[in-house]
């Protein structure tokens, strides 16, 4: 019908206004359905991880904890240098770095970053990092485990330039400066934060205790813009719960399942982790400061029995705290065997000398530390007290257990061991050595002179004689039975089919959002 002419029937006047009707209504819903396409396609960009246990706490200098370094190590937070499985060390916040000399590294900076509160990034902030990682106001786990028995001096030559002296000098520190999570420098010097602010692709935006934490894209960010686009991490303890949470669609990514959850071939990865389990004595309460209470404490122990039982095929026996891909590993090292006669005979003897064979030890554990930690911990009791010593489990949350685990120490309870999992993700003893075993080391419960001095040689030496140093250091660890080595573990990650990520050896230190893509 032309403009102006009238319709030749009146009915298809009502015609003709039903079809604009409907033109309209379909333009409305596709304009709706768009919409909901965009909010989906925002959603589907968007994962869940769901964690063990919740973060004791979320200060970036503490990322060496395992699940805070999931949330915060290369998401909100990172370092001037970055290990990268299979690759080597790569550039992150520095760009590029030298050796000047006399314990000297110069380190240039990336330019044009900003943090996540929108202040550019400087050298002076790399200084302050470093300053309150070694401060003793506050305990930073970074500085603790990996900078201990080092004095650590600043010169900051431009904003983008920095020197970083140590005494004793390292030659790795380049490498070391992997694991300092830089912050600003306006950062309280004394308490740790609540809400972390860092230079990563995400911004930690929320954090609702006992629920959950959410992380946003940084739009500012200096690199590229990462396929993920938020994040939300929930925690659960028990690891059926976190598979099926996955397997449902309720979660995307549970970075650690048990064996016996690990059953979805579709969705389940296995690997050979960095993680070393073992037992933790304290070494100079009696009866455990004889030598040959804790050698019986080694030799009570079937670690052949957990392997494809409760611990997964392919786990190795531990010789040292460290895994075999570590510098220096001590392949001379042979794992204690299972002698529960002997056991028994070292005990008879130390009891014939006097020492309290009787006195009970308390054996404390932790919670969702590793997959069948108890039934783990549980068969150790029976072993020991199998051969005549007492032993009372006490399994406890990471906060509660890190009083036993890290100094100072509880003076009210009598002799007690501690269960532990262990991470050396980055090749050399000096990420482990001198804060377990050093005098001064956080987690210490030993002061031996003549073991000092052989850390801090193996530290300060280069090349094959480093390697053979931290060999030694090793084997004089294993030879006064300071632990009770178990397991060089392997990992269980269940993960979405909807992702393209394929859980490495990192992944028991950190979960970088920024290498997730979607299938």
């Amino acid at each position: 019908m032309r403009q102006g002419q009238a319709a030749e029937h009146p009915e298809d006047l009502g015609k003709g206004r039903i079809q604009v009707t409907q033109r309209y209504q379909l333009i409305a819903a596709a304009l709706l359905a768009s919409t909901a396409a965009v909010a989906a396609q925002a959603q589907d960009s968007e994962v869940t991880i769901v964690l063990s246990e919740e973060l004791e706490n979320v200060d970036p200098c503490n990322a060496a904890q395992s699940n805070i370094g999931r949330v915060l190590l290369g998401n909100v937070s990172e370092t001037l240098t970055e290990l990268v499985p299979g690759v080597g060390l790569e550039p992150r916040l520095a760009e590029s770095w030298e050796d000047m000399g006399d314990g000297t590294w110069r380190f240039k900076l990336r330019e044009g970053v900003s943090f996540t509160d929108g202040t550019p990034f400087d050298a002076a902030d790399v200084a302050f990092s470093i300053e309150r990682n070694k401060s003793k106001d506050i305990v930073c786990q970074t500085g603790a485990k990996f900078y201990g028995g080092m004095e650590f001096t600043t010169t900051v030559v431009d904003d983008t330039t920095i020197d970083i002296t140590v005494d004793p000098a390292q030659p790795i520190l380049p490498l070391l400066m992997s694991t300092l999570t830089v912050m600003p420098s306006e950062t309280d010097l004394t308490t740790h934060v609540d809400m972390p602010v860092g230079t990563g692709p995400y911004i930690f935006s929320e954090y609702n205790r006992g629920q959950n934490i959410k992380l946003t894209l940084n739009e500012n960010y200096w690199g590229d813009t990462p396929a993920v686009t938020g994040a939300t991490y929930v925690f659960r303890p028990d690891s059926a719960v976190r598979a099926a949470m996955v397997e449902q669609g309720e979660a995307d990514i549970a970075p650690n399942i048990a064996l016996q959850d690990a059953v979805n071939p579709e969705m389940d990865f296995s690997y050979p982790n960095s993680e070393t389990v073992y037992i933790r004595l304290s070494a100079e309460r009696a009866p455990l400061d004889d030598i040959r209470v804790r050698q019986a404490m080694n030799y009570a122990v079937d670690r052949e029995a957990f392997i494809g039982t409760i611990l997964a095929d392919g786990t190795l026996l531990a010789t040292s705290i460290v895994p075999p891909s570590t510098l220096g590993y001590n392949k001379d090292l042979e794992p204690y065997p299972y002698d529960p006669d002997k056991a028994r005979a070292l005990i008879e003897e130390a009891k014939a000398d006097g020492v309290d064979v009787g006195a009970e030890i308390t054996f404390i554990g932790r919670n969702n530390n590793w997959g069948n930690v108890v039934e783990t911990l549980e068969a150790l009791t029976a072993m020991w007290e199998d051969v005549g010593l007492n032993v009372d489990l006490n399994m406890m949350e990471v906060g509660e257990w890190n009083q036993y685990y890290t100094a100072p120490y509880p003076e009210e309870v009598g002799p007690f061991i501690v269960a532990a999992m262990h991470d050396n993700a980055n090749g050399d003893p000096v990420f482990s050595m001198f804060f377990k075993y050093a005098s001064e080391g956080l987690q210490s419960i030993i002061k031996v002179p003549e073991l000092d001095d052989m850390i801090a040689a193996a530290t300060a030496a280069t090349g094959a004689e480093r390697e053979g140093l931290w060999s030694d250091v090793m084997g004089y660890v294993y030879d006064k039975a300071y632990d009770v080595l178990l397991f060089d573990m392997v990992g269980f990650s269940r993960v979405s089919p909807r992702l393209d990520f394929t859980p490495t050896i990192r992944t028991n230190s950190e979960l970088q959002l920024s290498q997730i893509s979607f299938k």
